[in-house]
């Protein structure tokens, strides 16, 4: 894999991040939107999907499981430092589309929050299993023309909104990087466990304290093992990796 074309953004006044389900986010691009955050930007999180499905307990408490997931969502966005909105669609797990009513929706949210960057996920990645993933991310790319045109959803009543960049995350052929740091590196971490109903289905995290200390040393090896890998191919000590999209096309 080549390099990077771009790298480092200015710092937004304002980012708004998508993701199909709570947590998403924080993998995709927690480091960058603390990084952002601590800088001055106002950070916006929105998630598509109720994370209804985010167990592998088949007697689980569905309910009572969506109620843990938004408060997780809400906790990992105080850890990113992010001030901003922190938005549930509350679509079924599993069950996200992209369809108009959907589409409307989060141009709706783009219109509002006049976000200077726009982030999510990448849509064309290569053998992507889960189907909100997919969806997700074609819902940015689409929101995104739909919020920029002022003929697109004229009953939102709102003033057409195009930010000035888009940053797709697990990028099947990412271009850009964005540089991390130690502090955003542990804000990332912080963010990701704060979505502790993951911790066996995601993070592979076990209840046992002995057991499960040991697997979370692991967990966040991990991660910043990944951010190394994405520095090398950046030429920088750590970073993560996006698509940088136009949004005039």
């Amino acid at each position: 894999m080549t390099g990077p074309t771009s790298r480092d953004l200015p710092v937004p006044a304002r980012a708004l991040a998508v993701g199909a389900h709570p947590d998403d986010i924080e993998f995709g691009a927690g480091a960058t939107l603390a990084r952002w955050a601590s800088a001055g930007c106002e950070v916006s999180l929105l998630i598509c999907t109720d994370g209804s499905k985010g167990t592998w307990d088949p007697q689980a408490d569905l309910a009572a499981l969506v109620a843990v997931r938004e408060a997780e969502a809400r906790a990992a966005a105080e850890a990113l430092g992010a001030k901003g909105e922190v938005v549930f669609l509350g679509v079924t797990d599993g069950e996200l589309e992209n369809d108009r009513a959907t589409r409307s929706e989060l141009a709706r949210w783009i219109r509002l929050l006049t976000p200077d960057v726009l982030l999510g996920h990448d849509p064309w990645m290569r053998y992507r299993l889960h189907p909100d993933h997919r969806a997700a991310g074609y819902l940015v790319c689409d929101a995104l023309v739909a919020a920029r045109d002022p003929h697109f959803f004229p009953e939102h009543g709102i003033a057409h909104h195009r930010p000035d960049a888009l940053l797709l995350f697990e990028a099947d052929e990412p271009n850009h990087a964005e540089p991390a740091d130690d502090t955003a590196v542990a804000a990332k971490v912080a963010a990701l466990e704060s979505h502790r109903s993951q911790y066996e289905s995601t993070m592979f995290i076990s209840d046992d304290p002995e057991a499960g200390a040991a697997e979370q040393e692991r967990f966040r090896a991990e991660v910043r093992s990944r951010m190394v890998e994405a520095g090398e191919w950046a030429g920088i000590a750590l970073a993560e990796r996006f698509r940088l999209m136009p949004t005039d096309r």
